[in-house]
């Protein structure tokens, strides 16, 4: 196809959508409209502030295992110059490559704003009252943490399961005890996750640990420990997490956003924010038009050549569905998502008993709503209005239609205020300030009879070949924003090349690698302790 016949409608401001408008655009596509329902771009990666102070939803560390990615984000945003050799290079399993360009510019994020950060990552369980690596390391605080006893459950559980193991993996359940024994699996993992999608593990399919989870030797690690409390490791490390560092906007992740729509308006793109896609027309197999209408009302006809949507599908298969059987409607209609609300509380630093220098808490404690905390100060120190202050994100994750999201905002901060004061990490019952957020929608759930007959929507909606699925919604699947831009990148380049392979965009973030690990031996790293644990990463947005 002739680069001046093309005209895509990209549905969705968000990472995977702005990616692709953006590519587009570079490429010489000079009609490509993205429209967007919500007044700011970013979808769930963008920044919301409130009275001086910035809320990241979910948290984005920017760091992926794409060289394309880092370089991407570096080519939007310069990255401050923090190496004498003004080089900065990230590692992951055992390979060193240039992750950002040679010779950073000499940027200066207390002079300006156009900046990424350099910052540290720290993660860490929060478990009866005492905080723990995350993900879990076996070394000699934590094994006095947990106890001698509760150690040597968790081992012979684990062996236990590597002698006999569930044969046939078929729920989240199944995946984690086959990986990590049923005690360690029941102390540390499943509590929370089930807080965060509302229905047992056992009811979770095992596709979504496959894709979220990589699975560490516990074996090792324990072997790890038990040497090292001998006084017999002679430096030497089995297992160390690689993403200690991170990229990060000055402003929060939505400044990304926000510059790379700059730059498609200013170069002729077309934005229609507070727009949302009413009818999607599709004949004789193919995509002829959007129908879209404004927050006031207003209508109009966008015709198009390709779609790239970020929507929901099961808003996508509502918009267009006289084009399915009634059987692909009913699967779509039915699929289930987990929702999502932060509470920012605003405190005094001297409210805090013990100083917290986490980017993330996760609260295993029983008894309360709350999943994890942000720390977001320790994300960029600009995210905060008053430095003598800490703002924290506390997530509650629910349904749109339970109990938790139906509660009014005051009821919300006062349950927010309440639960820090009971797991103790503020010494005060009262924030400064406090306000709510709400995200529909945040995570596509890999649960319910719905999600098992996926598979026949997506063949359906594949088959249509020139509508791409892409990003987190628009594939239903559990995408980071590295992952996410990745798939945007794979439909531009279809698009341009007048090539239809859906099997490629499928094919981004199906390894069971995403966490980045390796072996580290007496010459190439200092001793760490072994890790038992991965991180399950719900909200690990990156």
């Amino acid at each position: 196809m002739n680069m001046n016949e093309i005209n895509v409608v990209v549905i969705g401001a968000g990472p995977a959508g702005l990616t692709a408008a953006y590519e587009l655009q570079r490429a010489g596509v000079q009609r490509v409209s993205v429209i967007e329902a919500d007044a700011q771009v970013g979808g769930i990666s963008k920044t919301v502030e409130y009275r001086g102070n910035r809320i990241d939803i979910g948290g984005h560390r920017f760091f992926s295992k794409s060289d394309w990615v880092m370089q991407w984000w570096a080519s939007i945003l310069p990255v401050e110059k923090v190496a004498e050799s003004g080089s900065l290079n990230f590692r992951y399993q055992g390979q060193q490559r240039d992750a950002l360009p040679e010779n950073l510019a000499e940027v200066n994020p207390s002079a300006r704003d156009d900046v990424m950060m350099v910052r540290n990552r720290l993660s860490r369980i929060y478990f009866n009252e005492r905080f723990f690596d995350y993900p879990l390391k076996l070394n000699a605080g934590n094994l006095r943490k947990l106890g001698w006893t509760k150690t040597v459950t968790f081992g012979l559980s684990y062996i236990k399961a590597k002698v006999s193991p569930i044969k046939q993996e078929v729920s989240l359940q199944d995946f984690f005890i086959n990986r990590f024994g049923e005690k360690l699996y029941r102390q540390f993992f499943k509590e929370y996750t089930e807080k965060v999608w509302g229905v047992p593990c056992s009811e979770i399919s095992a596709a979504w640990g496959a894709q979220r989870v990589k699975s560490l030797s516990v074996s090792k690690a324990l072997w790890h420990a038990a040497k090292s409390a001998l006084g017999m490791n002679n430096g030497q490390a089995e297992q160390t997490s690689l993403i200690e560092s991170f990229v990060y906007p000055k402003l929060g992740p939505g400044q990304m956003w926000e510059e790379v729509a700059r730059r498609f308006v200013n170069s002729g793109g077309v934005l229609l924010m507070k727009h949302r896609a009413q009818r999607i027309e599709i004949s004789e197999g193919t995509v002829r038009a959007v129908d879209v209408i404004s927050h006031d009302g207003q209508r109009q006809r966008l015709e198009c050549t390709h779609v790239v949507s970020t929507m929901p599908v099961k808003d996508l298969v509502a918009a267009s569905k006289d084009a399915w059987p009634a059987e692909v409607v009913s699967i779509a209609s039915r699929l289930e998502y987990r929702d999502f609300m932060t509470v920012g509380l605003l405190y005094r630093r001297e409210d805090l008993p013990v100083a917290l220098s986490d980017n993330w808490i996760y609260i295993q404690e029983p008894g309360v709503k709350v999943g994890r905390v942000q720390v977001f100060n320790n994300w960029s120190p600009y995210m905060v209005g008053d430095p003598e202050t800490v703002w924290l994100g506390l997530e509650f994750f629910c349904k749109e239609d339970d109990d938790l999201w139906s509660l009014s905002d005051d009821s919300l901060k006062q349950l927010a205020q309440s639960e820090m004061k009971q797991i103790k990490l503020v010494s005060t019952s009262t924030a400064i300030d406090a306000t709510v957020l709400r995200v529909p929608k945040a995570y596509p759930g890999y649960f319910g009879e719905a999600y098992e007959q996926f598979d026949q929507v997506q063949s359906a909606l594949d088959a249509v070949p020139n509508l791409f699925l892409v990003g987190r919604n628009g594939m239903h699947r559990y995408n980071n924003q590295d992952h996410s831009m990745l798939t945007a990148k794979e439909a531009a380049h279809q698009i341009i090349a007048g090539e239809v392979d859906k099997s490629r965009l499928w094919a981004i973030n199906v390894d069971d690698e995403y966490h980045e690990e390796k072996a580290v031996s007496e010459q190439s790293a200092p001793a760490q302790p072994g890790m038992i644990g991965a991180e399950p990463a719900l909200g690990a947005q990156s």
